[in-house]
This record gives structure tokens, C-alpha cells and sequence, in this order.
């Protein structure tokens, strides 16, 4: 079946990443004013949105601003709550404003792109922040390798799977216009596809879902569950919250915890999840790395040290659409079972108060954590 994600695919072309070496959660910041000492002048950095995911207000905003603020720079962080509109207007006003850089983790390629051609026709160096804008102009990207993060949730369905022969599986891929969500399905499918061209196991179907909807992500899934009969033996869901979808729509058919179930962000409900054995598997991606490398290479423009922003960024990212390399800093993801939730608790990325709360606590005190 030639599936809207596939289309989406061929359309965007494929992203390779080749690195050199190697969410949601309690704890918001609300101050829309840039914070930091700001001797140094302001960075400013613009976060796509709230309703999918928490991690931008919850994590990302408050640790770049205290990197920033760390050395010297006023943080002007906002988010532009899933509104193309305002995310121009947010840039615009950075811009008129006299921002030494630009962080930009876009709501789609498009807009981020168009960010990026005014502020360096300002003379304002601009950064892609965890999402490469196709056909974009920042010179520099930091993020997570993103082809690794598929890859895992791959590997992690196809352990869960291994005593299934012929196991049908269902795809629930983010949105076809995030390329993350691209290069996520194009990782999952080095280690799925073989599988499936063998028989191993069985494509029931992929499909994207827009916007990374979660309501319309369930809504999906229990469409394709009920077409196939109820018959599904495992779902590649791309991230938690699609995950979660997922899981409410088999426990209304009491398949939660005989289906295993991906996911990704290592959020306090998809790490729940994990520890109840309704979800298999997550990816943690420390954000405090994201956060922080992004600052550095911030600092490193914002003084015009080149070599220094490039001595950081020795990844490179093909950005198939702009026919161009784009230096980057690309950092590695770990698949988290059952057995590792207690390292992401120990790395600080969650507490364990809300994660070990509940009907998950005795599992909590099982593996150690407190």
C-alpha cells in the first residue's frame, strides 16, 4: 500500500546524518523576557510549540537560557505555539531588535527557512535547532541523529517481536512535513524492512499523522486495528504521545500489554508506561546536551569565532532539498527498556517522585529507583 507517509517520503527526499564519534515533565518556565546576565548582547530562540509535547517550555527553554545566561548573553526565548504566523512575527521582532544569533527550532521547513533568509540578510548568523530546515540557510544544526532514534525504535519492536513469526505491524509515524519524522521512519525501516522483505514480520500499514496530533493519532490506529481485525502484533509509534494514543486504544480492546507498543522523548507518561509493560520501549534523548551544545555554538557566532563554531560542529547533515552540507552537532540517543528507566531518573532528566507514582511505584521500588 503506497501509504501518505511513503509519498511524504519520496517527495522530501532521504537525509543522511554522519556524526564524527559518538519529554514532558514537571517544571516550566513562564517569563516570555530574556533572562541571563546579557553583557554579551541577546540570542534569541524561537520553540515551535506546547500542544504535542512539553519538552520545549518544560526543558529546552529553561536550560538554554541558563547556558546562555551562564555566558554572558541575554536568553530571548519564545514560543510560537504551533502558528506559523506568530513564529514570523516572533523572528521579526528578534530581528529588529539587533539579536546576535538566531536558534531556530521551526514549526516546518518552510517558515524556518524563510526565518533564516531575513536574519542573515540582517547580517544575524542563525542556527537549526533539533529540526533541519530543508532548503533552509543556517549554516549550522544541532540535534540528536535522528536516523538513530528510528534505527532504536526498530531494533527495540523487532526484540519485542522476536518470538513471533509473521507478528503484524502497525506504523504511527509523526508529521510528514517534520523532517525528524522523516529521517525517525527512515531509521526504523533499516532494521524493519529486511524483516519484512523476509517474512519476518508484516506491514499491516505506515501512516503519518499531521501535526503529530495524538487525538487523531489514536483515532487512526483504532481505524487500522479495527480493519485488520483486531489482529496487530506490534506498533512502531514515533514518539510518546502517539505511543500513549496507541495504548488507550488497546486497552479498550484488552490488548495493552500483549502488543508492544515504541515511543520516544523519555516522558514522565511514556516512562509510566513503560515501567506498567503497556509500553516496550522509549528513546531518551538528554536535551541538556541539545540545550547546551546549541548554546556553545551561539556563543561561538555571537563573538564571530568561527573555527571555534566549527571545531564543534563536526557533523554533517545533507539537506537534499537545498542540495547542500550542513556542519552540525549530532548527539546520540539510548534505547530505554524497563531496565534502563532508572538511568534516565539517575541523569536527572526526571524526577522520580512523578515518575515512581501511582500504580508504577511497587515497579519503582522493584528496579531500585528512588
Amino acid at each position: 500500500m503506497r501509504t501518505k507517509f511513503a509519498v511524504a517520503l519520496a517527495l522530501s527526499g532521504l537525509l543522511t546524518l554522519t556524526a564524527c564519534g559518538s519529554n514532558s515533565s514537571s517544571g516550566t518556565s513562564s517569563s516570555n523576557a530574556p533572562s541571563g546576565g546579557g553583557a554579551n548582547g541577546t540570542v534569541g530562540v524561537i520553540l515551535p510549540e506546547t500542544a504535542t509535547s512539553a519538552r520545549w517550555e518544560s526543558f529546552d527553554k529553561p536550560l538554554l537560557q541558563k547556558a546562555l545566561g551562564d555566558a554572558g548573553f541575554a536568553a530571548d526565548v519564545q514560543n510560537a505555539q504551533g502558528d506559523v504566523q506568530k513564529f514570523s512575527t516572533l523572528a521579526d521582532g528578534m530581528i529588529a531588535k539587533g539579536v546576535k544569533v538566531l536558534v531556530i527550532a521551526s514549526i516546518n521547513s518552510e517558515v524556518g527557512s524563510a526565518v533564516a533568509a531575513k536574519a542573515q540578510k540582517a547580517g544575524i548568523p542563525t542556527i537549526d535547532y533539533d529540526r533541519l530546515n530543508l532548503g533552509g540557510s543556517s549554516d549550522y544544526y544541532v540535534s540528536f541523529d535522528n536516523v538513530k532514534v528510528g534505527a532504536l525504535q526498530g531494533q527495540g519492536l523487532a526484540t519485542a517481536l522476536k518470538d513471533k513469526p509473521g507478528a503484524q505491524v502497525v506504523e504511527i509515524e509523526g508529521a510528514p512535513t517534520d523532517n525528524n519524522a522523516t529521517l525517525f521512519h527512515q531509521g526504523q525501516e533499516t532494521v524493519l524492512q529486511p524483516l519484512y522483505d523476509a517474512g519476518t514480520l508484516k506491514l499491516v500499514r505506515s501512516q503519518a499523522i499531521d501535526d503529530w496530533n495524538n487525538q487523531k493519532g489514536g483515532t487512526t490506529f483504532e481505524q487500522i486495528l479495527t480493519g485488520a481485525n483486531g489482529k496487530v502484533d506490534g506498533v512502531v509509534a514515533a514518539n510518546d504521545g502517539l505511543a500513549g494514543a496507541v495504548i488507550t486504544v488497546l486497552k479498550k480492546n484488552g490488548l495493552n500489554g500483549k502488543v508492544p507498543v515504541t515511543g520516544q522523548d523519555a516522558t514522565v507518561d511514556g516512562l509510566k508506561a513503560v515501567l506498567r509493560g503497556d509500553q516496550y520501549m522509549t528513546v531518551f534523548k538528554p536535551i541538556k546536551e541539545e540545550a547546551e551544545n546549541a548554546a556553545k555554538l551561539a556563543v561561538f557566532l555571537a563573538k564571530g569565532d568561527k573555527a571555534g563554531a566549527d571545531a564543534l560542529a563536526v557533523g554533517v547533515s545533507q539537506d537534499p532539498k537545498g542540495k547542500r552540507e550542513v556542519k552540525s552537532v549530532l548527539l546520540q540517543p539510548q534505547l530505554i527498556t524497563k531496565a534502563e528507566v532508572k538511568s534516565v531518573v539517575e541523569s536527572g532528566f526526571v524526577k522520580a517522585a512523578d515518575v515512581c507514582s501511582g500504580d508504577v511505584k511497587q515497579a519503582c521500588t522493584d528496579l531500585g529507583i528512588s
